[in-house]
């Protein structure tokens, strides 16, 4: 009796002994799985560091070149706005020139003579006998009577 009780613990121990050597083997197979994802993993971090670096430096150039957009848009606006009041001046210059022009040229007019709705024709040219002053003022009134014939009248 003691003799098959002695195998039958031996066998035991040998069945338990199989089984400890079938789940070793499976945890080595997964032990070597979790390595082969581990260096996945690191080469995966590695290249995630990479671009997160190439990301920073290209953040970085644009925030310098929204600076220098910024610096160079404010001194365009400055001179965009000084060009808009020196136009505005000229502007208000040329129409005081064109109401003179144009007083000048009613001034001139013949006091019998009616306005033509239709702009003239070019001026022929002006006898000799034609003072200066004469021919700038049908200059003038020509030049106001297109203008008026466009709708530009000041």
């Amino acid at each position: 009796m003691s003799h098959s009780l002695g195998v039958a613990i031996e066998s035991l121990v040998a069945v338990l002994l199989m089984l400890t050597i079938g789940y070793c083997m499976l945890l080595n197979k997964r032990l070597k799985r979790l390595k082969a994802d581990e260096q996945t993993l690191k080469a995966t971090i590695g290249e995630l560091i990479t671009a997160t670096e190439i990301a920073e430096r290209a953040i970085g150039g644009l925030k310098h070149t929204v600076r220098d957009v910024n610096e160079n848009l404010g001194t365009q606006l400055a001179s965009a706005a000084e060009m808009s009041e020196l136009l505005k001046k000229q502007l208000g210059e040329c129409d005081n020139v064109v109401r003179r022009l144009s007083k000048i040229a009613v001034a001139a007019r013949p006091t019998g003579a009616a306005p033509e709705p239709a702009p003239a024709p070019a001026p022929a040219p002006a006898p000799a006998s034609v003072s200066s002053a004469k021919a700038v003022a049908a200059a003038a009134q020509a030049f106001s009577e297109r203008r008026k014939a466009n709708g530009l009248a000041a």
